[in-house]
């Protein structure tokens, strides 16, 4: 650019990737120095492939995939869920190759094995997204320029964009080829920062130890169950021999008595004798490393051992004890994550928002169903019909509203009834004066306070009374 004669640039800021502290967690190169030379090497899928470690990692992906994603709205501090054309699409059908359930999987399993997910956004004319794609996190890193803002650069080398299908000049390009991707288009979900508060580390980290353990434990013993479940021995012979005659009768001896020849009739001349290695079961105490290893596994991913079928649950624990415990030990914060990065992600406000819907994670029998929810509606917390939609019934006449007895009461209007106030005990009437049947005067007023009863005869016991009245009507 040209201005007064003189050529105008701009300084381009300088973007610097984020110290990749993850490396190590991506790649496991060695478990010591020299490992390869003895042919001994640890990968990530034979790790992933432990029975312990694999359902750690499977069991809340699996979980949350069947837990739908609802819109909904808040009115009067109520969340109702809603349908909107910019929001709702995408939440229903996340992309062209994935539903929604296994786009969640992705999700969770991405985190649970890399400590990060990256979603990536596509948007339509509108600037509305129309479709999300989680990324592979080994080939993206988290960038920073100069002036504060956050990129991700996505390394093209072995990395192909065929899958979601995006033409790459959307995005700035580096010199090296690698994509800039700004962070407004990138939804990134991070497990523990604790490096950085761009890079996440995942539970895999903490539980490799123990999976590598008892990974070791079970390659020897199916090593050892291979050769007939026999352990080693020793050859020996009276006289000595030399080192090569040794190693040649070694060789003979695996190729033709381990393994699968394993119990055959072995001939052996020279006065030669073979001794057997003995093994005690309770010297290796295998069983017990192994759950051991176990529990150290489960801790990092916050699950119990008896959620993933090792041990037994508590004394008097019931499948919905271990649901609850199991949905705010480890399934609540992934969930409360993805339900706060979604609102983010797609710019959505109150009063909306993305909830994740937990209802099939209590999934129950449908006795112990009918038992809940006729205690909810009796209660007054539920309609009817509100509780015939569980179990797929239509509403029914009268069903949307709250029922109660009749002699029931509002808390309020009882505390207003003036009868319910305790009142003080009523006065002893004053000792009844004594009459004078010769009084004209009181029979007057005697006569007068009774004769508007109804039935006299009761009143006129005493005689006295009696006379009074009858010389009052002569």
């Amino acid at each position: 650019m040209q201005l007064f004669g003189f050529e105008i640039t701009r300084k381009q800021k300088a973007v610097s990737a984020v110290p990749d502290y993850s490396r190590g967690w991506h790649r496991i190169l060695e478990p010591w120095s020299g490992a390869w030379q003895h042919n001994v090497e640890e990968v990530y899928a034979d790790l992933y492939c432990y029975p312990t470690l694999f359902a750690c990692i499977s069991a809340p992906a699996q979980d949350i995939g069947k837990l739908p994603f609802v819109l909904v709205r808040q009115t009067d501090g109520i969340w109702r869920p809603e349908e909107n054309t910019a929001y709702t699409p995408v939440l229903r059908k996340p992309n062209y190759y994935q539903t929604a359930q296994q786009f969640r999987e992705s999700w969770i399993l991405s985190k649970q094995q890399h400590g990060n997910t990256y979603v990536l956004k596509e948007r339509d004319n509108r600037g509305v997204v129309t479709s999300l794609y989680v990324l592979e996190p080994n080939h993206i890193r988290p960038a920073v320029s100069d002036s504060g803002a956050v990129f991700y650069e996505v390394w093209n080398r072995g990395y192909s964009w065929n899958l979601p299908q995006l033409p790459e000049n959307r995005f700035a390009s580096r010199e090296s080829g690698n994509v800039l991707i700004p962070a407004s288009e990138i939804i990134h979900d991070r497990a523990n920062t604790f490096h950085h508060p761009l890079i996440g580390v995942p539970p895999v980290c903490a539980a490799y130890w123990p999976a590598v353990k008892n990974l070791r434990i079970l390659r020897s013993s199916a090593t050892f169950f291979g050769n007939g479940a026999a352990p080693g021995g020793i050859l020996t012979a009276p006289a000595g021999m030399s080192d090569a005659d040794a190693a040649a009768l070694k060789s003979y001896w695996d190729t033709n008595f381990s393994g699968e020849n394993a119990g055959k009739v072995a001939v052996i001349g020279a006065d030669m004798k073979f001794t057997a290695f003995a093994v005690k079961a309770a010297d290796s105490q295998l069983v017990e490393q192994m759950k051991y290893s176990d529990e150290q596994i489960c801790q990092a991913f916050r699950i119990k051992p008896y959620k993933i079928g090792i041990g037994n649950p508590p004394g008097g624990w019931k499948s919905d004890d271990v649901n609850v415990e199991y949905y705010g030990d480890c399934l609540s914060p992934m969930i409360e994550s993805m339900e706060n990065l979604l609102d983010e992600g797609l710019r959505i406000s109150l009063p909306l928002g993305v909830e994740v819907d937990v209802d099939p994670l209590w999934r129950m029998d449908e006795g112990k169903l009918a038992d809940v929810e006729t205690k909810l509606v009796t209660g007054k917390i539920k309609t009817p019909d509100e509780a015939r939609i569980k179990f797929n019934l239509s509403p029914t006449g009268g069903g949307d509203t709250l029922w109660g007895q009749h002699q029931d009461y509002p808390l309020g209007m009882l505390r207003d009834r003036n009868d319910l106030a305790p009142t003080e005990p009523p006065e002893e009437p004053p000792p009844a004066e004594e009459v004078d049947p010769d009084d004209d005067e009181l029979a007057e007023r005697v006569y007068t306070a009774l004769i508007g009863e109804p039935d006299l005869t009761d009143l006129f016991v005493d005689a006295k009374l009696d006379r009074l009245a009858q010389r009052r009507i002569a």
